[in-house]
């Protein structure tokens, strides 16, 4: 952060700001587009792409913007870019053609249009800040290794859980201490909540109910999880992980053993635990001297340490993100290479032959996190490709979901990037090289 900062103040005092397009101006668009028009230091936003044009006006005129202008090709895009006016279209693409935007942020999170969206913005050489989960957990490795190909950085977001967490990791190997653990702090978890269910909290918080769903009944927990598994080459010790009920989340140290977590790294979440959001890593050092200092800073008897950010703020995080990405190449949260785990389809409710699942937040289905190898020797279908599958069997309460059990929906970008993912990663059985993250080894996906 503190490189960050005094680069984008250098880029701010030379004019030279880095210039920002984003699409979808959903809740958490609007809040980072609010937070980009302050405006930063060594950013702008330039450029804002919505379905609906109204959405972008109205974030617009709350943030003091009066008439942007409407564009309808990428030569008026780069024209209103040069002038230093702010443009808006309903045509998303033109933000990848327009080639004085350096960096774009994907806030939808539609899968289908995403993947459309993240292969278009690489083709045309442009850093892409992934806000999407639900894209990033099924796609996200072979879309990192497609910007690779094309010398672009593509990240998750700071401050969202995999974001806050992937910092303390690094900062926790930094210092010496093998990260043996990470993952989220919840609030509430029950798979078999649906949008009937949450309607009056999602009316209450102004969100999309079916994301609200998704929040409640694991799913966006289970691909939150998994960017951080995928980025940290950590894998899951159960099916949905365990998450243990805490007091406060230092007490997750209480249900693990050393042994336990030096045999395999694994993501993890505490429920119902202080200080209620945030996220949290666990490292190992057996040093009897280091353990002595630790004590006496009250990090406790080791050798497993407790590190955790009591926060997460992404639409304000996100400037951290964009100065990282554009200026050093470093990604916040990546995939390193082969998938370590993925999050597979698991059925809400019982269901019937013939039926058309309706995919995340909704009442047929949630996703929980499995280990990447058992999703594929099963031949799980992912979450994220669920919706519009049709049921070619009976399928119970709680039972998973394969690729035999659906007919999947013709022509999907998102089907064809998966098949590739799984082309380039899963020739040949695993033999266990992308199980430790490393520092040293941040473009594993090349292999």
């Amino acid at each position: 952060m503190i490189i960050v900062d005094t680069a984008l103040r250098k880029r701010e005092a030379l004019d030279q700001p880095i210039r920002v397009g984003l699409v979808g101006v959903g809740y958490m668009g609007r809040g980072i587009a609010q937070q980009l028009l302050t405006p930063l230091r060594g950013i702008r936003l330039v450029a804002m792409s919505n379905r609906t044009l109204s959405r972008c006006e109205r974030v617009l005129a709350d943030a003091g913007v009066e008439s942007p202008l409407h564009v309808s090709n990428s030569s008026r895009l780069e024209d209103a870019i040069e002038t230093g006016n702010l443009a808006i279209t309903d045509d998303p693409m033109l933000l990848c053609e327009a080639e004085n935007i350096d960096l774009l942020i994907e806030s939808t999170g539609n899968v289908e249009f995403g993947a459309q969206f993240s292969t278009k913005a690489i083709d045309h050489g442009k850093h892409l800040v992934l806000v999407n989960a639900e894209l990033d957990a099924v796609v996200g490795p072979i879309l990192k290794a497609r910007a690779e190909r094309a010398g672009v950085v593509l990240t998750n977001t700071d401050g969202d859980e995999p974001g806050v967490a992937m910092n303390l990791l690094r900062f926790v190997d930094t210092i010496g201490y093998r990260p043996v653990m990470a993952g989220n702090i919840k609030g509430f978890y029950d798979p078999h909540r649906n949008p009937d269910t949450q309607r009056g909290f999602a009316e209450e918080v102004n969100q999309n109910v079916h994301m609200i769903t998704s929040f409640a009944d694991g799913t966006k927990l289970s691909m939150e999880t998994t960017l951080l598994a995928n980025a940290a080459g950590l894998g899951v010790l159960k099916r949905g992980m365990h998450g243990h009920r805490c007091e406060h989340v230092k007490d997750i140290l209480d249900h693990f053993s050393p042994d336990e977590l030096l045999n395999q790294g694994a993501v993890e979440f505490v429920l119902g635990a202080e200080p209620g959001t945030g996220a949290f890593v666990v490292g190992y050092n057996e040093d009897p001297i280091k353990q002595e200092y630790m004590q006496y800073f009250k990090m406790g008897d080791g050798p497993l340490y407790l590190f955790y950010t009591p926060y997460h703020l992404p639409q304000v995080q996100v400037a951290v993100t964009i100065g990282r990405a554009a200026l050093f190449h470093d990604a916040a949260v990546t995939p390193i290479g082969r998938p370590m785990c993925d999050v597979v389809t698991m059925a809400k409710r019982n269901l019937k032959a013939g039926q058309t699942l309706d995919g995340i937040g909704g009442f047929d289905a949630y996703g929980t996190i499995e280990n990447a190898d058992i999703s594929q020797a099963n031949e799980l279908l992912p979450m994220s490709l669920s919706a519009d599958c049709r049921l070619t069997r009976d399928v119970a309460q709680d039972e998973p979901i394969s690729y035999a059990d659906v007919t999947l929906p013709a022509n999907r970008l998102c089907d064809q990037l998966r098949a590739e993912q799984n082309e380039h990663f899963f020739p040949f059985p695993s033999n266990g090289s992308d199980a430790e993250w490393s520092m040293s080894t941040p473009t594993a996906s090349t292999k």
